[in-house]
C-alpha cells in the first residue's frame, strides 16, 4: 500500500492545526520540512512546532531535516514527538554515526538524497535506515515541478532494495500531484510526499483520497 504524506510546509500557518486536522483521516503521515537557511536558503520552523502539534493527532510525524548540522537537533526533535527523522547524506560526513544517533533517540531513521546525488551515497547505511527519501526537486521551496529524471532513480533504488531484500520505506518528495502520482508509485515509491497539490486544492481531504486511489490501483 503506497502511503500519502501531506507536507505541512504548504499549509496556511494562520490556521495550521485546522488544515492538518482537515486531512487527518486520509493522511498516512504528516511530513515536516525543517529548514535552517544554510543547507537551503529558507528558514521554516523548529521542534516547538512539532511539540505543539503532537497532542492534536495520532498520525505519524515524518520530519525532514534540511539543515547543515542535523546532529545538533536530533535530540530536540525526537523529544518533540517525531516518528521519523531524515537527514541529508550531503551534510553528514559520518552518516553512520548520525543514523545511529537517531535510532538511539528512539526514532526511526531516514536518509535523503538530492536529485544530483548518486544512489551510492546511501550504501554505507542502507541496511540500517528505516526510510530512504529521494528528492524529486532541489530542496528548499514548495510548488516546484517534478524532475522527470528522478523517476529512473526511484526504479533503480527499488531494484536495489528488492535485490538486497531490504524492507525500508522508499519516499519521494517534490512536485508530486494527481497527474503523476500513479507513475511514481509504479516506479517503486512507497511514500509520496505531497504539498501544494493537497493544501492548495479546493478540497484537500478529497485530493489525498484520490491520490491514494490512483497510487494503489485495484489488481
Amino acid at each position: 500500500m503506497v502511503k500519502i504524506a501531506p507536507a505541512v510546509l504548504m499549509v496556511d500557518y494562520g490556521c495550521l492545526a485546522e488544515e492538518i486536522l482537515a486531512v487527518e483521516k486520509e493522511a498516512d503521515l504528516f511530513q515536516f520540512d525543517v529548514m535552517d537557511g544554510h543547507f537551503v536558503p529558507v528558514i521554516s520552523y523548529g521542534a516547538s512546532l512539532i511539540r505543539s502539534l503532537r497532542p492534536r493527532t495520532t498520525v505519524p510525524f515524518d520530519v525532514h531535516l534540511m539543515v547543515q548540522y542535523p546532529e545538533r537537533y536530533i535530540t530536540d526533535f525526537a523529544k518533540a514527538g517525531s516518528d521519523y527523522l531524515t537527514v541529508h547524506a550531503e551534510v553528514c560526513p559520518h552518516l553512520d554515526r548520525t543514523i545511529r544517533q537517531i535510532k538511539e533517540a528512539g526514532v526511526k531513521a531516514g536518509v535523503a538524497l538530492n536529485p544530483s546525488t548518486p544512489l551510492e551515497a546511501v550504501d554505507p547505511v542502507i541496511r540500517e535506515v528505516d526510510l530512504i527519501l529521494l528528492m524529486s526537486v532541489n530542496p528548499g521551496f514548495g510548488g516546484q515541478t517534478f524532475f522527470a529524471e528522478v523517476e529512473q532513480k526511484v526504479e533503480q533504488m527499488r531494484r536495489r532494495l528488492d535485490t538486497l531484500q531490504i524492507r525500508c520505506e522508499l519516499e519521494v518528495d517534490g512536485g508530486i500531484n494527481v497527474e503523476n502520482c500513479a507513475r511514481i508509485a509504479k516506479a517503486g515509491a512507497s511514500i509520496l510526499v505531497v504539498g501544494s497539490a493537497v493544501f492548495q486544492s479546493p478540497d484537500p481531504a478529497a485530493t489525498v483520497r484520490e491520490m491514494k486511489r490512483m497510487a494503489n490501483p485495484l489488481p
